[in-house]
């Protein structure tokens, strides 16, 4: 009988045990999007939503009324409120002018019912169905600032929700306010020499150095971006300095993460000819500082991430694109061949020493955006984003004050376009309490769920909790 009670006991012990791992599991992805945009911030040494906060530079505020006090509501009768409901700016209210139109910028709640709110702004990675301004009325527009990786919220990137917005600032071409070249200050970077390494040099180095450089620290993302290098390094080798698959290490004053600009961190890096440059996904003009900075450098990329990447490249020869070739082994073929031969490898550079950039898209894109980067002389692009919002709004305003119909604004699914992650078919599935590289298909699966679910109750246009939502999402 003892015998018996101390196997139930046993089972019990066993259920709670699993019960808790899984509930930590769950959590784990949950935070691991958190991470990121921390890291995010955090690498590139330009936490930028901080930067923005810093700088007196934000919009053109109106003469005399650059801090208007949000208490004193009647000061904003007369022009429409802009309720960052995703308290991205922090700031209770300030009157902001963008070209000829003002609008009222406030992160205070208390303005959900006013009758000039006009618009509700969301940042993507803290939209969640904790609280939505609902009922949502029919002058009511919803926008969405969403410039991160997928990883951070996989629910915006399903039709159901994407198309709940009416304008959308993201990475995305398609997007009404594009932010595809968000990390990229200008085309005079990418003509600069200052951190060029010549060949001759580079080829000397190579007795110390490997080939191919990797920098990485957010480890198995949805990319799977670690076992396509994990395969490289037997077929070539790899200076691998982040935490993921670190071989050798970086100087003490450089191994934090905010480094990543630093300038010996850069010299460090432009002694290589090549850099694995992996993004986290793969999505349709999701291109970060792992592109641009090694063309800044004059270090060829090794590219693996945005599908249309061919479309933003400086010149036709710039980078090496790893979707051309089938198996890592192939690709590091080729990187030996380009590393014995200085007449192939300069043909990757030869655009930089020109200093011809001669993709028009990108030279488009770049002198018609209405944002800089890291520039104290422009609008950055928040302020681009509310003024874009504040302009449409006033459009509509105008278009009611003629008789005429508001034009009606909205989302597509091209604004955010991801494909279901995949894992390499050469690198076989970690075990699960080894690695969480194999989580996030059925994370993706699952937001799909939550899309719809989500969808379904902001149609029905009121209130729910967090216990409806989760019911719809596991029926059936």
């Amino acid at each position: 009988m003892v015998w018996i009670q101390r196997r139930k006991l046993l089972a019990s012990c066993l259920c709670i045990t699993a019960s808790v791992f899984l509930l930590v599991t769950l959590q784990v992805v949950v935070e691991l999007g958190k991470l990121e945009r921390k890291k995010f911030k955090n690498s590139n040494g330009q936490d930028r939503h901080a930067t923005m906060e810093e700088e007196p530079t934000h919009l053109y505020p109106l003469p005399g009324k650059e801090a208007l006090n949000w208490k004193n509501k009647s000061e904003t009768d007369n022009y429409p409120i802009m309720l960052w409901w995703s308290p991205l700016t922090g700031e209770t209210g300030r009157l902001g002018q963008c070209g000829a139109d003002a609008c009222f910028f406030t992160i205070n709640r208390t303005y959900l019912h006013h009758h000039m709110t006009k618009a509700f702004l969301f940042y993507g990675t803290d939209f969640n169905i904790d609280s939505l301004p609902l009922p949502r009325k029919a002058h009511h527009d919803w926008a969405l600032f969403h410039e991160e990786s997928p990883k951070n919220n996989y629910k915006l990137f399903h039709k159901p929700v994407i198309t709940l917005f009416n304008y959308t600032a993201t990475f995305s071409r398609h997007s009404h306010l594009p932010l595809t070249t968000q990390y990229l200050e200008g085309v005079e970077v990418l003509k600069s020499l200052r951190y060029l390494v010549p060949l001759r040099s580079k080829n000397i180095l190579r007795r110390r150095l490997a080939p191919l450089v990797y920098v990485q620290s957010d480890c198995d993302p949805p990319s799977d971006r670690d076992s396509y290098v994990r395969e490289l390094m037997t077929h070539v080798e790899v200076d691998s300095y982040g935490e993921c698959l670190r071989n050798k290490d970086l100087p003490p004053q450089l191994k934090n993460p905010a480094s990543m600009d630093a300038d010996g961190f850069y010299r460090i890096i432009a002694q290589y000819k090549f850099i694995l440059a992996f993004e986290n996904a793969v999505c349709d003009d999701y291109i970060t500082e792992k592109f641009w900075r090694p063309l800044k450098l004059g270090v060829v990329p090794v590219y693996y991430g945005s599908p249309s990447i061919a479309d933003w490249l400086p010149s036709n020869r710039s980078a090496i694109l790893v979707s051309e070739f089938a198996h890592p082994r192939e690709l590091a073929s080729y990187i030996r061949q380009l590393d014995h031969d200085d007449r192939l490898y300069e043909a990757y550079i030869e655009w930089k020493l020109k200093g011809e950039v001669s993709n028009q898209r990108l030279l488009t894109a770049l002198k018609e955006r209405k944002w800089g980067v890291q520039d104290v002389h422009q609008d950055n692009y928040i302020d681009a984003f509310e003024c874009m919002v504040c302009s449409k709004v006033w459009d509509n305003i105008r278009l009611q004050e003629k008789g005429l119909p508001p034009k009606r604004w909205k989302a597509e699914v091209t604004h955010l376009s991801c494909p279901e992650p995949t894992v390499f078919a050469f690198s076989p599935l970690a075990p699960r309490w080894s690695s969480l590289r194999e989580m996030w298909i059925p994370s993706f699966e699952q937001s799909k769920k939550e899309a719809q679910a989500l969808r379904w109750l902001v149609d029905r246009n009121k209130n729910f909790s967090a216990q409806e939502f989760w019911a719809l999402v596991f029926k059936d």
